[in-house]
């Protein structure tokens, strides 16, 4: 009777010391486990293209007389709007959606941005759709360089959206001098047009 409980105290023991030894070596392999990745990393980077049907990419005003705003989005013809097509271009296989910005810059101007009108649509559809409503110059936003679309500072926003890798978007921006100014030198007006984009953060 002794030896048999001796066993069982012995054999107790045993198996006490081999649950210990499991449970820790669980736990080991629980704690130290790793596995490699076998995916590949991407890299995808985007841009945005600007195309225009008139020789520069601006739209110029020389000794135009002022106008109502109704006369303003009416404008049609040469050197009275400006059109331009923006589309997207992405590398890399994933769907990726685009940040972009239409901006302007005036230049070689001697009539104030206060003086100065512009008014954008969307032709995609072939019909003015109202992006920008009749605005001045000097009321516009400017970019500060740090926007996620790359664009440098100083520049007037017309317009910033996001758009995908299978887009592309026709503009029509129209410019005019505003019917409240009253200087009777007359004068010119240049603004060029830039569109800036980046591949928006996943």
């Amino acid at each position: 009777m002794k030896k048999s409980k001796s066993r069982e105290i012995l054999f107790s023991i045993i198996g006490i010391f081999i649950l210990v030894i499991l449970v820790i070596g669980f736990s080991f392999a629980a704690f130290t486990f790793s596995k490699n990745g076998i995916t590949e990393n991407a890299i995808i980077t985007g841009s945005i293209n600007m195309s225009y049907s008139e020789p520069e990419n601006g739209i110029n005003l020389v000794n135009a007389l002022p106008i109502t705003d109704e006369q303003g989005r009416g404008l049609t013809g040469a050197n009275n709007v400006f059109d331009f097509t923006v589309d997207s271009t992405i590398s890399g296989n994933s769907p990726v959606n685009v940040n972009y910005a239409i901006t302007a810059v005036s230049s070689d101007s001697t009539v104030d941005n206060s003086a100065i009108k512009v008014y954008l649509t969307n032709m995609d559809n072939g019909a003015d759709s109202e992006i920008l409503a009749p605005t001045k110059i000097s009321s516009l936003s400017t970019t500060t360089g740090s926007e996620n679309y790359n664009a440098p500072s100083g520049e007037y926003i017309l317009f910033s959206d996001t758009m995908n890798n299978t887009t592309s978007h026709k503009y029509r921006l129209r410019m005019w001098v505003a019917d409240d100014y009253t200087d009777p030198t007359g004068g010119s007006y240049t603004l060029k047009v830039n569109v800036y984009g980046a591949a928006a953060a996943l």
